[in-house]
């Protein structure tokens, strides 16, 4: 099944796969670097051998999801991220702010930030208006 797969894959769906793939890697050693990480410790947090790592880093291999689910506990990154490279930096921020907080006070907040949000539609709306 994965020849009769690989066999229908135009050259463009090759070509961009292997592009996704060299992304992939290259965000994947950003977060190790970002970790302070040689290859050899987070390849053992994330259970993998430094060499498959090394692999990854060069878009030669790609993660399990077991393996991307230990990264993104290590590193606060989105599996979007990791695989797609969909800024998370606005959730991760979000994440780190709300641990200070207990539940009522983040049910709080979050009627505040809607408040906010239909401020600023209604705002942009009557800009539109005008």
């Amino acid at each position: 099944m994965v020849k009769e797969l690989d066999e229908r894959m135009t050259t463009k769906d090759k070509e961009q796969e292997k592009k996704e793939q060299i992304e992939r890697g290259n965000r994947i050693r950003q977060i190790r670097e970002k970790l302070n990480m040689n290859k050899s410790e987070l390849a053992r947090k994330i259970g993998i051998s430094g060499q498959f790592l090394g692999l990854i880093e060069e878009g030669k291999g790609n993660l399990a999801y077991r393996s991307i689910k230990k990264l993104m506990d290590l590193s606060a990154h989105s599996a979007d991220y990791i695989l797609y490279g969909l800024d998370d930096s606005i959730i991760n921020d979000t994440k780190l702010l709300l641990k200070e907080y207990d539940e009522e006070e983040i049910i709080r907040a979050m009627g505040i930030l809607k408040e906010i949000a239909i401020f600023i539609k209604e705002e942009k709306v009557q800009k539109q208006d005008m």
